[in-house]
């Protein structure tokens, strides 16, 4: 009897141990979201309420963190749960009892549906992924351009503002090469015409014009410098001798400058290129201590490429074209430092895939004329330009920058082919005996040989006459 007891009181222990968690368990199954099912996890979007319904009918409500989410009963199976700020925390049911119905875990987190819908209305084609972290938005995915990428940035910041972290990556070809050319013309012209006259009697002597020094026997004084072209002569007047020059200077020149430097670049990344010198400038420093710095000149050209839709490119770009101008020196006695005579231009344009832009038309026109004469003398008629002086000089100088972009992308070494690829040294035979100082050598491999095979005859290339 005793043994049979024992047997009882263990069994019914062990029912009275086992059917709270039994229960427990049906009771935390029956906790469902209205129209999102049964989960153990309650999700609610911040500034939102979500509705749930639980089969069992409950006592008490308790919220371990008011802060996260506020709770109402609206009936004895029927909650209101409002989020309030992004977190997790729990919320407790008890029964009649006060024994523990469940627990569920609450997670607020900002809304993003909202979101997820406008992204794919403004980038429909865009394969982005959105997340939410703790009280922010995770991007993730593959965009086609830097533009499109900055969009949803953009539109992610009306939600979370300054909780946006950006793991996208951009697709697409992203290095550009740009290829720049620059052409300078300088055209200068300067005539002159003057005439001088010298008379010299027992007792005097009078000059007109730039004739310098005193009449010899036969000869008309000197030139002024500078003089390209003189006619002289002198003839008596009875005991007054008299000297005429007739001077005459015309010039005509025309420098062409032109560079064509081709450099490539990842978007958002600057690129530099100079082809120059550097000139040295001493830098006086503290303690009548003397440095050297060295200043660039020749063709400079500096430009950031973006890739931002596509094939349209946003380019930033700074150029300039600068020399050595010996003719404003400064000079200190001991030394001399010349000038720099520069050109440049900085500028930000949009193009297209193999489109060009002239970025920079610079043009200067520099134009003198003077004349002089002897009053009243000068005036007369055809005999008066013997007492006058002309002169008429005009300098133009004019710079055009040409920009093309193109989106790059790299290719294997053997199809690219140096201009050192096709010419090797000579022998000893072919220097001495045959005067040659080069030996044209063909690539026969990969696709520089390929194109060294095909026949080029004909008017190709540059020609200089």
């Amino acid at each position: 009897m005793t043994y049979r007891r024992m047997i009882g009181a263990a069994l019914l222990g062990l029912a009275i141990g086992v059917f709270p968690a039994v229960y427990s368990t049906a009771q935390a199954e029956s906790l469902r979201v209205v129209r999102n099912g049964t989960d153990s996890v309650l999700s609610v979007p911040m500034n939102r309420a979500v509705v749930v319904e639980s089969d069992v009918p409950f006592a008490e409500l308790s919220i371990a963190n008011p802060g996260i989410a506020d709770i109402s009963s609206l009936s004895d199976r029927t909650i209101y749960v409002l989020g309030k700020a992004p977190g997790a925390t729990t919320l407790t049911l008890l029964d009649a009892s006060g024994r523990l119905i469940t627990n569920v875990e609450v997670r607020v987190a900002p809304d993003i549906s909202e979101f997820k819908e406008r992204l794919r209305q403004v980038l429909p084609n865009e394969k982005i992924e959105v997340r939410t972290a703790n009280d922010g938005i995770v991007l993730s995915g593959t965009v086609s351009s830097i533009q499109r990428q900055q969009r949803a940035l953009d539109l992610a910041q009306r939600y979370a503002p300054e909780r946006v972290s950006n793991l996208m990556t951009v697709g697409g070809i992203q290095q550009v090469m740009l290829k720049v050319r620059f052409a300078e013309m300088q055209r200068s012209v300067s005539k002159a015409l003057s005439s001088s006259i010298v008379a010299q009697g027992g007792s005097g002597f009078a000059e007109t014009g730039s004739l310098l020094g005193s009449i010899a026997a036969g000869t008309a004084g000197t030139y002024r410098e500078g003089t390209l072209g003189a006619l002289g002569f002198t003839f008596d007047i009875g005991s007054l001798e008299v000297g005429v020059l007739l001077e005459a200077l015309e010039q005509k020149g025309v420098v062409r400058t032109l560079a064509e430097p081709n450099l490539t670049a990842l978007s958002g990344q600057e690129a530099k290129f100079l082809a120059g010198g550097e000139y040295p400038i001493p830098v006086s420093q503290e303690n009548g201590a003397v440095t050297v710095e060295f200043k660039p000149f020749g063709v400079e050209l500096n430009f950031i490429p973006r890739v931002v839709d596509g094939d349209l490119i946003n380019l930033e770009l700074e150029a300039a074209v600068s020399a050595i101008d010996t003719s404003n020196a400064y000079e200190d006695g001991t030394f001399s430092i010349a000038a720099f005579r520069r050109r440049e231009t900085s500028t930000t344009v949009e193009l297209r895939d193999g489109e060009s832009f002239a970025v920079a038309g610079l043009l200067q026109d520099d134009f003198q004329d003077a004349n002089g004469q002897i009053p009243w003398l000068g005036d007369i008629p055809v005999l008066g330009a013997l007492f006058r002086s002309a002169e008429y000089q005009r300098d133009q100088s004019e710079l055009v920058i040409i920009v093309t972009a193109h989106l790059v992308t790299p290719t294997r070494g053997e199809a690219l082919a140096l201009p050192t690829d096709r010419v090797k040294p000579p022998s000893e035979k072919d220097l001495f005996l045959y005067g040659k100082v080069a030996k044209e050598k063909r690539p026969t491999t990969g696709a520089a040989g390929e194109v060294a095979k095909q026949d080029f005859n004909g008017s190709y290339g540059y020609v200089m006459d």
